[in-house]
């Protein structure tokens, strides 16, 4: 599958599916936005970034698989790092994808931004956090209790960076 793999920039029509996986609830567990409007809106926000080419989406077979995007700072003060969010279709899920969206997205902070590090927020227990420590990703917080799931039961916010120079 890896030998098929495509990375272009984002274009705006990538919303669909970023849009789509956003509301599977297997996947929407792992970001903090939960209601209808709450995803369309965040939805919307990723996917403008493509607009200034911090977005990238895999692609297999002409299939759209992944979208991973630099959400670039708008203040001087701040634009020498940024977050980011990355998604990966189910189905392509445990194909090495992940990785290579990761790397190219490190790279293209890197060297088209000149970034110094980037960032990332996830839940505890969420499927992306080998992936991170793989990247050398340094855990520097952990906020207990931040995402509430039900009336008993919270999750942690863990974010993790990488810095460049």
């Amino acid at each position: 599958m890896m030998d098929k793999l495509d990375i272009r920039y984002t274009e705006l029509k990538d919303f669909e599916y970023l849009l789509t996986w956003l509301n599977d609830p297997d996947n929407n567990k792992w970001f903090p936005f939960s209601t209808s409007q709450e995803i369309e809106e965040s939805a919307k926000n990723w996917i403008n970034f493509s607009r200034y080419k911090s977005s990238l989406t895999g692609v297999v077979d002409n299939k759209v698989c992944a979208i991973g995007t630099l959400f670039l700072m708008p203040y001087r003060k701040l634009i020498h790092h940024c977050m980011f969010y990355m998604i990966v279709d189910k189905k392509y899920r445990n194909h090495g994808i992940g990785s290579t969206m990761l790397k190219n997205l490190i790279n293209l902070g890197q060297n088209y931004f000149k970034l110094e590090s980037i960032f990332t927020e996830v839940f505890e227990n969420s499927p992306m956090i080998p992936l991170l420590e793989k990247f050398k990703f340094n855990q520097f917080a952990k906020q207990e209790n931040f995402i509430k799931i039900d009336d008993n039961h919270y999750l942690a916010r863990i974010l993790f960076d990488i810095w460049f120079k």
